[in-house]
């Protein structure tokens, strides 16, 4: 009984948080860009100023990723988010065409149901409230109720700083009584425009499936390929540097590392060297075991925790030190373990004979997991990138980058972003970092350039061409006459 008191409560939260959200939005929606990006500066400066107490927060309460990295995500999430759309322009008319006579307006779209995952719950809230709020939205978050805690705290800050600024807190709420129940009622209510879902697998396929138009993300099983011309050390320091940052919990991370066989030796030796450790075939078979549940999904108790957490819940030995544990994969999909996304420093290693062939190999990882979401490489040679770049099936394509950071756009001049679009290949609704320019629609004004008549004159004229007179139906060159008559058409 306490239970279903429990999930009518939090269905009754929902509606409560719609209704201030709803009445916030609309006096929000008559503020002039200048207004809302005041808003949006307060709360990147706020997320700044408590961005050492909300890792702290969010590394207690999870167990999940390092408490620094958690700083440094933070800090991106707030001020590195809003430096790359402070200058965009969001509110109002955004175009205007004097010749074909159009106007574009920005249109918020409403209320946004924002999903909060685990790995990075504080940056996310930062993150989606700011974008959300720069396209003249409200946003209301459903925690992962294993973090719940600190994205309530993480809200407040949010809150506060709306407020400070001049603006109604109601614009960011978030769900205190987190249920199955009341996340689905915040997708399917009708007041709800856009749902923007980062989290498990089966949370962003409910969003779809929820009737309200979503942004969802794919999982992310990006593999990362050392080709011959890459300078080997500084490849390897920049994979180990990423798949350690807050302990590999960023899905655009390294998850296998690729190269040909005759770069292996090279390879190998230098990963030891910068603190990889790999895994002899029984604990490459025990690790294996653990990972994975037994539905094939990644095992919770793995996420975000160190090499030697990991180590010591799988019962196997590793030397003391080491950051990232590495097993020699030969296969791809069920029954190979490491071909899965795992957000842990645990990495797949991969070998073939050369780049035709690891490109084979990496579309194979892809389509199996991950597909439209990140690859990364390492090489000297630009012909080498386009030739992957036209056949990797990945919205990302990192180059000479931590992937980790890259995706991201931390290290890269991509948009900065904490959901990343896979695209119709990973189920996605766009392939690009999302933004406020997701969050908008576009009005267009147009103004009538021609009357019914001249379209009528002109079409029979187009007929009449010599170019449409054939004598038979099939001598009339159709891509032509099409092409003609928006010609025409146009030119008056």
């Amino acid at each position: 009984m306490q239970l279903y008191d429990k999930d009518l409560l939090s269905v009754q939260e929902v509606r409560d948080l719609v209704e201030k959200a709803k009445k916030a939005q609309q006096e929000f929606a008559q503020k002039s860009q200048k207004e809302v990006d005041a808003i949006v500066k307060s709360v990147a400066e706020a997320g700044v100023r408590n961005a050492k107490r909300l890792a702290k927060m969010a590394h207690e309460e999870t167990g999940f990723g390092i408490e620094a990295d958690k700083v440094i995500k933070n800090v991106f999430g707030s001020r590195g988010v809003y430096e790359a759309i402070k200058d965009m322009k969001t509110i109002g008319v955004l175009e205007v065409d004097e010749e074909k006579k159009t106007k574009k307006i920005a249109i918020p779209v409403g209320i946004v149901a924002g999903l909060i995952p685990s790995t990075n719950p504080t940056s996310t809230a930062f993150y989606k409230s700011e974008i959300a709020l720069k396209g003249g939205n409200a946003i209301i978050f459903s925690p992962h109720p294993n973090a719940k805690n600190c994205i309530v705290e993480a809200v407040k800050v949010i809150r506060t700083a709306i407020a400070e600024a001049g603006g109604n807190e109601d614009l960011v709420s978030v769900i205190t009584i987190p249920t199955i129940q009341a996340t689905d009622m915040l997708m399917k209510h009708p007041d709800v425009a856009m749902i923007l879902a980062t989290g498990g697998s089966a949370m962003v396929r409910a969003a779809y499936s929820s009737g309200t138009p979503a942004i969802g993300v794919g999982p992310g099983n990006g593999p990362a390929y050392i080709e011959k011309t890459a300078d080997v050390a500084l490849a390897v320091k920049r994979i180990m540097d990423s798949k350690t940052f807050d302990n590999g919990t960023i899905c655009a991370s390294e998850q296998s590392v690729m190269c040909d066989c005759d770069m292996e030796p090279a390879v190998r030796v230098e990963m030891e060297k910068q603190g990889a450790y790999f895994l002899n075939d029984e604990q490459i078979a025990k690790l294996g075991k653990f990972i994975l549940r037994a539905n094939g999904t990644m095992n919770p108790q793995i996420v975000g925790k160190s090499a030697q957490v990991i180590a010591d819940l799988a019962e196997i030995e590793i030397p003391e030190g080491t950051r990232v544990l590495v097993a020699k994969e030969t296969g791809i999909g069920f029954g190979h373990p490491y071909s899965n996304e795992k957000l842990a420093p645990i990495l797949g290693f991969y070998t073939a004979e050369n780049y035709v062939e690891i490109c084979e190999l990496a579309q194979k990882v892809l389509h199996y997991e991950g597909a439209g979401h990140t690859f990364s490489m390492h090489t000297k040679d630009p012909k080498i990138v386009d030739y992957f770049a036209a056949r990797i099936p990945a919205s990302r394509i990192m180059v000479n980058t931590p992937s980790a950071l890259g995706g991201i756009g931390a290290s890269t001049g991509m948009q900065p972003a904490l959901t990343l679009g896979c695209g119709a290949i990973g189920g996605s609704a766009t392939s690009e970092n999302v933004g406020p320019q997701h969050l908008i629609n576009i009005r267009v004004v147009a103004e009538g350039l021609l009357e019914m008549d001249e379209i009528r004159k002109n079409t029979e004229a187009l007929i009449a061409a010599p170019c449409c007179t054939g004598s038979k139906a099939e001598d009339i060159d159709v891509d032509m006459l099409v092409n003609e008559i928006v010609k025409r058409l146009q030119a008056i």
